[in-house]
């Protein structure tokens, strides 16, 4: 009864005009840029984060923030069936069978089941959120400062386990990231740490900085130098109602997904992209027709994209119950929330729950608008598809200068951006998965604030961290993790699937 009541007080919050108007203009931005190849959520909400530092009531900057990170599942898979070219990064599997379906002139169907798997999907993952965020609150609450450190280890190691590539690679970016974090005046002492004398450094790197040069400048740089000889396959769509046999091969992918996206999304490092992997991967291992997959199964389109949309939402409960990010995505929404002034963590449920069901059941709303904007909007998504990529990227980045001003109003901060830009481009030059140093960069002043705060409590007695017992149960699954990931059998798999994806 309690939950109907809280999700009638997120209704109400999230059916105000302005609530209402921004989920839609979060959505609707969120198609675009997942339709668009090259942009993706992470670079787009780092270039709108700036805007949110204007809005006066940070419900509405989450709207619309949460809005473009699930709306571009969705327009993601319109560019992998019509173009062969995925928007996001989760759309990658979408383009095996999707792409092939359009080719069989069935490219309708293919959106029209892409569009009701993710909205399936978005609703049930709402619920969800809804069901299960409030009990692990309760439990977060028994949290102390040597639990949340374990908890942010934790975290950060099973992050660099499921990133993209190279273990060793991925632990040094997100080393690098906590190096980042450090940099700024010591809160305790009031000493200024790795600053070279430079007075802006003494207040910290700024995050928006750091996120619109490795994600925005890095992503445009490395775009530009990949020839933009994008061809539309179908240039107008019609009958998109699958036919009976079509939609029921899609219902036991679609039911799969949710479940397998729902679960892996609460995972660190998991979210949207691991669960549309993941699921492709079951449909053909189980399909009595494996040899169709590939050639325009529905089965490989309706599997992965009610997963990517169910693991894209669920991977907001721990940034909402725990503050822990469990990708990069959430990494730059808990920075929207301390934009605000909100900390992070299960108290926002209590001192702030307009906040927290309001976004919640905004949620709902976006998957009806999506569900609505998708199918009728395909022709228009079909012309941007045309548009050259020389011809966005000047737009893209004059903005990313603009948002990078406007949070502070200096200059420095978007000199800041040149060395990340920089940065952001070699990474992806040596095959470095950026996210996980944005994961370290965000939570290294969140693990040094309860580093310091359990060794104050144990009086520097290390000790706390494994006489503890909830603290030690976290800090030994994050060894074994290591441990496992680093057995080499483990690691020879990694390295085949690193080469494949390449």
């Amino acid at each position: 009864m309690e939950i109907i009541n809280n999700l009638g007080m997120g209704l109400a919050t999230a059916l105000s005009l302005d609530n209402v108007f921004y989920c839609f203009i979060g959505v609707l931005l969120g198609t675009l840029i997942g339709v668009l190849p090259g942009l993706g959520p992470l670079a787009t909400i780092a270039m709108l984060l700036p805007i949110t530092y204007k809005m006066t009531d940070p419900v509405t900057a989450l709207i619309m923030l949460a809005g473009i990170y699930y709306g571009a599942q969705y327009g993601g898979s319109t560019a992998a069936i019509l173009v062969n070219l995925p928007g996001e990064t989760s759309s990658v599997v979408t383009t095996l069978d999707g792409y092939q379906m359009a080719r069989n002139g069935r490219p309708g169907p293919a959106l029209a089941i892409a569009a009701i798997g993710s909205f399936f999907a978005g609703t049930v993952a709402t619920v969800l959120i809804a069901g299960f965020a409030p009990p692990l609150a309760e439990v977060a609450f028994k949290f102390g400062p040597a639990e949340y450190f374990s908890l942010m280890v934790l975290g950060m190691i099973a992050a660099v386990i499921l990133a993209h590539g190279s273990i060793i690679k991925a632990l040094a970016m997100v080393v690098l990231g906590l190096l980042l974090g450090m940099i700024g005046t010591d809160v305790n002492s009031g000493v200024a740490r790795f600053s070279f004398d430079i007075p802006e450094l003494t207040d910290g790197i700024d995050f928006t900085a750091c996120a619109m040069g490795i994600f925005g400048f890095g992503e445009i740089i490395s775009n530009l130098e990949q020839r933009d000889n994008r061809q539309v396959f179908t240039e107008r769509v019609s009958g998109l109602l699958p036919s009976k046999e079509e939609f029921k091969r899609s219902i036991g992918p679609i039911f799969r997904g949710t479940i397998l996206g729902s679960f892996l999304g609460i995972l660190p490092g998991g979210g949207a992209v691991l669960s549309s992997f993941t699921s492709y991967a079951i449909e053909k291992k189980i399909s009595k027709t494996p040899e169709r997959f590939g050639k325009g199964a529905i089965e490989g389109v309706a599997g992965p994209e009610a997963a990517n949309n169910a693991g894209a939402q669920t991977s907001f409960i721990p940034m909402l119950t725990l503050g822990i990010p469990t990708n990069a995505v959430m990494a730059l929404m808990v920075a929207g929330m301390m934009i605000h002034n909100i900390q992070p963590g299960p108290q926002v449920m209590t001192s702030n729950p307009t906040l927290f069901w309001g976004l919640i059941a905004s949620m709902w709303i976006g998957n009806l608008m999506l569900v609505i904007l998708n199918l009728p909007l395909i022709g228009m998504w079909i012309k941007l598809l045309t548009v050259p990529y020389r011809v966005l990227y000047p737009a893209i980045l004059l903005f990313c200068c603009v948002g990078a001003y406007s949070v502070n109003n200096n200059v420095f901060d978007v000199y800041m951006t040149i060395p990340f830009a920089i940065l952001g481009y070699a990474f992806r030059k040596l095959d470095c998965e950026p996210a996980p140093l944005l994961l370290g960069f965000v939570l290294g002043k969140l693990l040094e604030e309860y580093l310091r705060r359990a060794m104050t409590i144990s009086r520097g007695d290390w000790s706390v961290f494994i006489t503890r017992p909830l603290s030690a149960t976290l800090l030994g699954i994050a060894v074994v993790l290591l441990i496992i990931v680093f057995l080499p059998a483990i690691a020879k798999k990694r390295e085949e699937a690193f080469q494949a994806d390449d």
